[in-house]
């Protein structure tokens, strides 16, 4: 951190607050906060952070800014479409407020790193757009016992809550999975890219979550602890949604970091119709790997008999009372069609949850039979 003794002169409308003075501007100065995702919400909480003094900003981000992010991330110009996201950020919050640390990671957050980057960090405000980074994030700092700030936005309406705040009030803390246990199907919520949004609305929904960021840091007035607001912009309309802390969602949560590290989102956030489905080209890629079990479900004596992968064999109609017998983490099934395969992934996921990673061969045997004489040509 640069500088412990907070610039009088440039936070002076906040330190004359009653409430806050001083010793609030200390508090923003100590923290360190990473703001995940640089996009329409993560560019207003970006900006009124710096600006607020906090002390130290992280920015996390893969992307790169274009055309069409420019009607609502207005940290951004023409001049920088192609640039990284997370770079430019960084460079335009500087000039904004120079006695702060800002740190940017251009990268995708993963299983693989997340760890390690939030737990440099007090809190965390979570500023992405799709389901898959949300739990995720939401797993990681249930992990790392650390809060997040969460908002979301969607055409003319957006969101805001604290998810995960451990207080000493015997409350216990909600978090994304007590929101949302499962994630929709493709298709039953959608992303900006696809729906739309006004641009003003991530403006907004963003600065209040700068706003439950600062309220958390400095203990002044009443975050939304374990609670959504919701914000329509058409009507102006707000309204408040509790949110209780449920215990059969705890068993949906990695129990440690090792399987966290194992979880895969992008496929737990899949549509429920294809969600376990894997196609001939990425299973001839897994097929006979150590960590891969592959089980054929068709019943005794269906042909053809696959000559070139190690599998076994337990029929649909033993499926359920033979479970016990999958010991590996990751489990391909197969059958003629792809049909009976699709019913035994269910039956695993129904039994292991997320604990194990499970696939269905899509168009079954006779479709990986006709791939395999299609390549040989």
């Amino acid at each position: 951190m640069k500088d412990e003794t907070p610039s009088y002169e440039r936070y002076q409308r906040q330190i004359l607050l009653k409430g806050f003075g001083l010793e609030g501007q200390h508090k923003l100065l100590q923290a360190k906060v990473l703001v995940i995702g640089a996009g329409g919400l993560g560019c207003p909480a970006l900006q009124y952070l710096a600006a607020a003094g906090v002390g130290t900003i992280g920015i996390v981000d893969e992307d790169i800014v274009s055309i069409t992010n420019l009607h609502r991330q207005i940290l951004y110009t023409v001049n920088d479409i192609g640039l990284p996201k997370a770079f430019i950020a960084k460079e335009r919050l500087a000039k904004l407020n120079p006695e702060i640390t800002i740190v940017a990671y251009k990268e995708r957050l993963t299983t693989s790193n997340a760890l390690a980057i939030i737990n440099e960090y007090d809190l965390v405000i979570d500023a992405t757009d799709n389901f898959s980074s949300r739990y995720l994030i939401n797993d990681a700092c249930v992990l790392l016992n650390k809060p997040i700030v969460y908002g979301a936005v969607s055409q003319f309406e957006g969101q805001v809550a604290i998810l995960n705040y451990h207080s000493t009030i015997s409350t216990a803390s909600a978090n994304y999975r007590d929101l949302f246990p499962k994630p929709p199907i493709d298709g039953e919520v959608l992303n900006c890219a696809e729906a739309g949004v006004l641009g003003v609305l991530p403006g907004i929904i963003g600065s209040m979550q700068a706003s439950e960021t600062i309220k958390l840091i400095t203990g002044i007035g009443k975050p939304l602890i374990n609670t959504v607001l919701t914000y329509h912009s058409l009507t102006n309309q707000l309204y408040e949604i509790e949110i209780v802390a449920n215990s059969s969602t705890r068993s949906l949560l990695p129990a440690n970091e090792a399987d966290f590290i194992k979880m895969d989102y992008d496929w737990f956030c899949a549509s429920k119709n294809n969600k376990f489905e894997i196609d001939i080209e990425n299973f001839n890629k897994i097929a006979n790997t150590a960590d891969v079990e592959i089980i054929d479900v068709r019943e005794l004596g269906e042909t053809p008999l696959l000559n070139d992968i190690n599998y076994y064999q337990i029929p649909l109609s033993q499926f359920k009372e033979n479970i016990a017998a999958i010991k590996k983490e990751k489990i391909v099934v197969f059958c003629q069609s792809g049909k009976r395969s699709l019913q035994a992934a269910h039956i695993l996921f129904d039994t292991f949850g997320n604990k194990k990673i499970i696939y269905s061969l899509k168009g079954g045997i006779t479709e990986w039979f006709k791939n395999k004489s299609t390549e040989k040509r």
